[in-house]
């Protein structure tokens, strides 16, 4: 038994689950469709496909030497997150509680209340949410520098390196393909309930301010560097 490459996976496992800007974006499009959420997922999966073969192929070197790169991609990053964030908080904001949570009811609206009055935006594409999954791992300028400190040091001595950190890349892809497709399915499941009006605000507010902070984090960084 490997004991290395099982070791790699309770790590990679941790790594991919861990709660943070992949997992606020796959559950705000998922609150929006299943469709959306799983596209969502699948562009997360993506992105971290760009970033092990990009330590595969020692380029996330090259990211970590040069400062210049590193923070450009880091204000990208950021500004993105900060991006998605302000569209969450905006959409949670925005949508009048009273009249959705009447219209939930099966309440007849107040007269004089637009009829279009706490209407959700329209639902998000399938491209579009594919590429909010994919920008939003693929702009993360510290996942470079953690797969490329971290591969290496599961590959057993004496052994070649560039098939051991493709298998391991692979880990990582595949479990990012199950986890947050679930994570998707699971918030579309459960959908009567989170799309509640209040809750659903509730959770576009959550996950709002979750992308806006880390947004804020990595432009921080990049400022007082």
């Amino acid at each position: 038994m490997d004991g290395q490459l099982t070791a790699f996976t309770a790590v990679a496992a941790g790594m991919v689950t861990m709660p943070g800007a992949d997992f606020a974006v796959v559950v705000r499009n998922a609150l929006d469709s299943r469709r959306a959420g799983v596209a969502t997922a699948f562009g997360v999966a993506g992105g971290l496909l760009v970033h092990t073969a990009l330590a595969v192929a020692g380029l996330a070197a090259v990211l970590v030497a040069v400062p210049t790169l590193f923070g450009a991609v880091q204000l990208l990053g950021g500004g993105y997150l900060l991006y998605l964030g302000a569209r969450a908080l905006i959409a949670a904001f925005r949508r009048p509680a009273a009249t959705s949570d009447a219209a939930a009811d099966g309440t007849p609206a107040a007269e004089g209340t637009p009829a279009d009055a706490g209407q959700p935006a329209a639902p998000l594409g399938t491209a579009r949410s594919l590429r909010q999954g994919f920008l939003a791992n693929a702009l993360n300028p510290k996942a470079p520098v953690l797969f490329l400190s971290l591969l290496p040091q599961f590959v057993p001595a004496g052994q070649p390196a560039l098939p051991r950190t493709l298998l391991l890349a692979a880990v990582v892809v595949a479990m990012a393909l199950v986890w947050f497709p679930a994570v998707a399915l699971l918030v579309d499941r459960l959908g009567t309930w989170l799309r509640r009006p209040r809750v659903a605000r509730a959770l576009q507010a959550t996950t709002g301010a979750l992308l806006t902070v880390l947004g804020g984090v990595l432009l921080a960084e990049v400022v007082l560097a």
